[in-house]
């Protein structure tokens, strides 16, 4: 196949790239420019996706069989992109959020679930609501947390950081808030098993990790990985409530349960996670965190100081 991916030079779209072009396929890369092609010889067309006219433009000319949009946040990012390849793809797949739940009593979250109008995420919601008006064969993926190698948020380094350097770890409430964590390779992995299935035209999956992890848990995982004891970490619970942080963020993880139910995505994809938690952690703390040398660089502890003034620890 002939295949579209907008962006491909970051994280997740670097793994899919890969493994697309291992699999034999003829990929074209869509973004700015800013990074190299993670495949040698993958073609890759500059320009910025916001710019619709200049988007139509550069791809006018093009066709191609499939096209994983990884980066559309919003309806307008997405519906160009339709409007040019609607008729003349066999495949489009969209990656979304389970952010776009609606917050529940009755969990994990089920792909049939309400979801949030109100949500940061709703721009992909309203695109997938557009992906099934419009009549085009898509597919969407909704990831929970994605963490490994080449992650750009702070999620797992934010527990490495504090963790190399003997630090407190602040988690908010009482560290039982149930997440979930999926590691960038199987997300990709998944991605590549929906490329050409039927059975996954007009459908949503959830993908994440196959286990869901308390806060405290996670920050023991994330001990387990750099090399030590889960035990001889010092976990710090507090208030947020009790703090003004303005617009920082304290905490790389929503004050909430959240994880879903990812059956669906098994038993038609024929797809599972290969990490379990800690093996995909001590990836990125190997791959990643350390050869990047984060460990030495400096870290802004100031949150932190703030809120282990105020409290005391506990394991």
């Amino acid at each position: 196949m002939r295949i579209l991916i907008m962006g491909g030079t970051r994280f997740i779209g670097v793994y899919l790239t890969k493994k697309l072009v291992e699999r034999g396929h003829d990929v074209v890369l869509f973004n700015r420019g800013n990074k190299p092609a993670p495949v040698e010889g993958v073609e890759q067309i500059q320009g910025d996706r916001k710019d619709t006219d200049r988007l139509k433009e550069l791809l006018a000319k093009e066709s191609f069989d499939a096209v994983f949009d990884n980066n559309g946040r919003e309806l307008s990012d997405t519906q160009p992109l339709v409007e040019m390849f609607q008729d003349k793809i066999q495949h489009f797949i969209y990656v979304s959020s389970a952010g776009v739940y609606l917050k529940s009593d009755r969990m994990p979250h089920f792909e049939g679930d309400k979801v949030d109008p109100n949500s940061r995420h709703k721009g992909k919601f309203e695109t997938e609501t557009y992906l099934n008006q419009a009549g085009v064969p898509f597919t969407s993926i909704r990831p929970v947390y994605i963490y490994g190698p080449g992650n750009y948020n702070p999620l797992e380094a934010w527990f490495f950081d504090r963790i190399v350097r003997d630090r407190p770890v602040p988690i908010p409430g009482n560290g039982m808030y149930m997440t979930q964590l999926g590691h960038c390779d199987d997300l990709a992995r998944a991605m590549v098993a929906v490329l050409g299935n039927s059975r996954s035209i007009g459908q949503i999956y959830n993908i994440s990790g196959a286990r869901y992890v308390t806060f405290n848990g996670l920050a023991r995982a994330c001990a387990e990985a750099t090399g030590k004891s889960p035990d001889s970490i010092s976990i710090v619970h507090y208030d947020p409530k009790q703090f003004d942080f303005g617009k920082r963020k304290a905490f790389p993880l929503r004050s909430q349960h959240f994880f879903t139910n990812i059956h669906k995505a098994k038993e038609e994809l024929n797809w599972q996670p290969k990490f379990d938690l800690v093996s995909g952690l001590k990836d990125s703390f190997q791959n990643d965190y350390l050869v990047n040398d984060r460990d030495k660089a400096e870290v802004d502890f100031s949150i932190d100081d703030e809120i282990l003034g105020k409290t005391s620890s506990s394991k």
